[in-house]
């Protein structure tokens, strides 16, 4: 027989052989079918593990390049929370430790207020005896170096500048400052210590009896702060009614709300509730130890005011203990419980929602609403901001307080008298000039020498008058700092600038006190609140 046909006769054969090898090694090898590649089953994970878990240690153990995980979990974690509700959150042990200081009241660092300008950092106050100020240190100066590292001009986040100022108690930092115009580079080294935290702004009298306080959050201090305020404000200054203002508080820690409002109301009476799915009913009312007897009240609110300050200007409505005065509030009254994470960090998932002694609910809606986080935006567009014929109502249940008058729900606590914002200045140039008002305040006042400054914050506010070509100057300062001048824009604020301008020239002279007393001097909610309180009629009485 011939080669080839020998070879025609064994053709089927090797054929059928390769084919059979070829099937029992495709048994061995993974399989693919069109782009996605299966793993063969000694591949797989262990059952315990949960979906998401499998796809992240996958990816760690099998994707084509390296990739860091963790940001794929935080990314994966977030989007999950964001299926459920705008204040379900994860917090990673970084933002915790922030947070915790913020609420505990003091953390461990230098003392500064900062802002990053032009990618610059730049101190926008220093905290009064603390130990920039020991150090030498003012507003205004930049931070150029942090001990060898250059961190002008690097792209550095608020995050990162935290973490390096920041630290225990006893250690030092050197700093790299430029200070004015300046071109020598100045070196200061301060020793980190204890910096209080205060959530009581300010506490003074607006006159012979009414006492004005400002709370800017609910943390672990509050009450404590507060007692202290109002102790002064009673026993020295003889204050009987209280100007409570709570614009811009974010809230805070419940319990500090509830003994705040106990001293407001007699022992036993209902401040809030929560509830939830698996959350029964929890009522949280007055403790009956009231340190003062006050008179009437009133609370100022704004869309900034949220969560406990929202529980506070609900329970005053509802039992009509006093007036609620300003634009109506966030809405926030969902209830977050916290749990710890192995890494460090915390899951804060809503358990239950607020409820007013009235029975409203606080929170407004969040399901479908893609503006959701956008609310203050939205607000100044639809008018809200400015008429009070335009506050909108997304729940139009009539609930009633106790002397009959009817409120609503649904969407933040709705004050009993409007007061419109001013937003006539509001415009680009007037926000980029902003962070530049404190450093130019201390450098008007160290450069000065034509005009007395009175010797208290009280006289100052009554008899300072700015110079007529003060807000110019300050013009002319913010472009040297790389602000583009406007003259339209410029006219539109000029007012608000000179208003500002007051208000930081008091501030480096006379503290918070200062600064308060000047931007209240002409403030029509805290000027509202006077004239109702001084008419002596609470809401509802006749």
């Amino acid at each position: 027989m011939s080669a080839s046909a020998t070879l025609q006769t064994r053709l089927p054969l090797i054929l059928a052989g390769v084919l059979a090898l070829g099937m029992f090694i495709g048994q061995k090898l993974p399989r693919y079918d069109g782009h996605l590649w299966i793993a063969p089953a000694a591949y797989r994970l262990s059952a315990a593990h949960s979906p998401i878990e499998e796809i992240l240690r996958y990816i760690e153990a099998r994707y084509v390049d390296s990739v860091a995980i963790e940001p794929l979990q935080e990314e994966a974690i977030h989007h999950l929370l964001a299926q459920l509700d705008p204040h379900s959150a994860y917090i990673s042990p970084e933002e915790l430790s922030l947070q915790e200081e913020m609420m505990t009241g003091s953390f461990e660092g230098i003392g500064v207020e900062f802002l990053i300008i032009n990618d610059t950092i730049q101190v926008v106050s220093v905290i009064s005896g603390g130990p920039s100020e020991r150090a030498g240190l003012l507003a205004g100066d930049k931070i150029v170096s942090v001990g060898d590292t250059l961190v002008a001009g690097t792209g550095i986040t608020n995050a990162e500048v935290i973490r390096r100022l920041r630290g225990p108690k006893g250690s030092t930092v050197r700093l790299g400052i430029l200070r004015g115009r300046e071109g020598k580079l100045r070196s200061f080294t301060v020793e980190r210590d204890v910096i209080p935290v205060h959530s009581v702004d300010v506490a003074y009298m607006l006159d012979e009896q009414t006492g004005y306080v400002k709370i800017n959050r609910f943390s672990a201090t509050t009450q404590q702060e507060f007692l202290e305020a109002m102790e002064r404000l009673v026993k020295q200054e003889g204050m009987k009614r209280l100007v409570l203002d709570l614009r811009g508080n974010p809230g805070g820690y419940l319990t500090e709300a509830t003994d705040l409002l106990s001293q407001f109301f007699p022992k036993g009476k209902l401040l809030v509730y929560t509830e939830g799915r698996a959350e029964p009913r929890q009522e949280y009312k007055s403790h009956g130890r009231a340190r003062f007897d006050l008179g009437d009240i009133a609370v100022l609110v704004d869309e900034g005011s949220a969560s406990a300050s929202e529980i506070v200007a609900g329970a005053v409505q509802d039992h009509d203990r006093g007036w609620v005065i300003g634009r109506r509030t966030f809405g926030k009254g969902l209830v977050q419980a916290e749990y710890p994470l192995s890494n460090g960090g915390a899951l804060r998932l809503t358990t239950s929602r607020y409820y007013t002694p009235s029975g409203r609910c606080i929170q407004r809606h969040y399901k479908d609403d893609p503006d959701y986080d956008d609310e203050l935006e939205r607000r100044l567009h639809n008018g809200e901001l400015t008429d009070s014929s335009a506050q909108k109502l997304t729940d139009t249940t009539r609930y009633f307080t106790g002397a009959g008058r009817v409120v609503y729900g649904g969407g933040g606590i709705m004050p009993d008298v409007f007061i419109p914002a001013d937003t006539s200045f509001l415009n680009d140039y007037y926000m980029q000039v902003f962070p530049h008002l404190s450093p130019f305040a201390v450098r008007w006042l160290s450069e000065q020498t034509r005009q007395p400054i009175p010797g208290d914050a009280t006289a100052f506010v009554r008899q300072f008058v700015l110079p007529a070509d003060l807000t110019r100057q300050f013009a002319d300062y913010a472009t040297e700092q790389g602000v583009p001048f406007d003259l339209r824009q410029w006219e539109r604020c000029r007012h608000e600038l000179q208003r500002q301008l007051k208000a930081y020239i008091a501030r480096q002279r006379f503290g918070r006190e200062g600064y308060y007393r000047a931007l209240n001097d002409d403030d029509p909610a805290v000027e509202k609140a006077l004239q109702l309180l001084r008419n002596g009629t609470a809401p509802g009485h006749k």
